[in-house]
């Protein structure tokens, strides 16, 4: 079957990297783009147009639904944009596959629910990245025996949320086999505020934001006498693509919720 697929966000840097391989997937259609403005626009080779040529812009995704008929809505907008949509999405009987991190867990489990109640796939992926999703899987496997654990995390200057959807992530897979506990001295002294990081379960999560940077991981696993460290860096938005055609494809035969892409690898 041929992928009818609508881009919320397709006019940023990673909407238009994603148009273009959705655009050259030979069994995919990029449908329409769903964004706050430029409604009746159009998108054409990834110049924006007035001219009726190429993929048509809305403001509406009901609008979209009913002229487009699309499978998939593929988000990669912001946290505050990311919520609503999915909602109207799966109400309409569209599949969201979710590439923006910064969702309250409010927000996942209420996207969950609406996913089982309709039996539609909804995928979120903090990362798209695969081999981002296996330094995840491999650091999670690591924390089994070397359980103190601290994540540096270090995106470009316009990132707007910290820590990182995948820095969370990790450590989500970490707790699975972890076992919480303090790491460092117990009367350690903080004389800065926010020196040591944010605290997951004992584990410090450091965010850097540079220009200069794209997308960029490392999990530093202690032992005694020893260090492990599992690092991934995207240098290009293409490193995402096969990840976001991998969550696309997986979507039309998925009828419940997906969180994270290492569930489909």
């Amino acid at each position: 079957m041929t992928i009818r697929v609508a881009i919320a966000g397709a006019r940023g840097r990673m909407g238009s990297t994603a148009a273009a391989a959705i655009t050259e997937a030979p069994d995919m259609v990029f449908a329409g783009a769903l964004d706050y403005k430029y409604d009746g626009w159009y998108i054409n080779g990834g110049t924006l147009i007035e001219q009726p040529s190429g993929v048509r812009v809305y403001t509406s995704i009901a609008e979209l639904a009913e002229a487009e008929k699309p499978d998939v809505l593929l988000d990669l907008t912001d946290p505050e944009a990311v919520f609503p949509n999915a909602q109207k999405a799966i109400a309409l009987g569209i599949r969201p596959v979710i590439g923006t991190s910064g969702l309250t867990l409010e927000e996942i489990d209420h996207l969950k629910i609406m996913s089982e109640q309709k039996g539609l796939s909804c995928i979120l992926a903090p990362n798209f990245s695969i081999g981002a999703v296996l330094m995840m899987k491999f650091a999670a496997q690591a924390a089994h025996y070397l359980g103190d654990v601290e994540i540096i995390e270090m995106h470009h200057d316009r990132k707007l949320d910290a820590p990182s959807g995948t820095a969370v992530k990790t450590a989500d897979m970490i707790s699975d086999v972890r076992t919480p506990h303090l790491q460092g001295h117990p009367d350690e002294q903080v004389n800065a505020y926010g020196a040591r990081g944010a605290d997951v379960q004992g584990m410090k999560i450091h965010s850097v934001r540079l220009p200069g940077l794209l997308a960029h991981q490392q999990v530093l696993l202690g032992g005694e006498g020893e260090l492990l460290t599992i690092r991934h860096d995207s240098f290009d938005r293409k490193s995402f693509m096969p990840g976001v055609l991998l969550a696309v494809r997986e979507s039309v035969s998925h009828h419940q919720f997906v969180n994270g892409l290492e569930q489909l690898i």
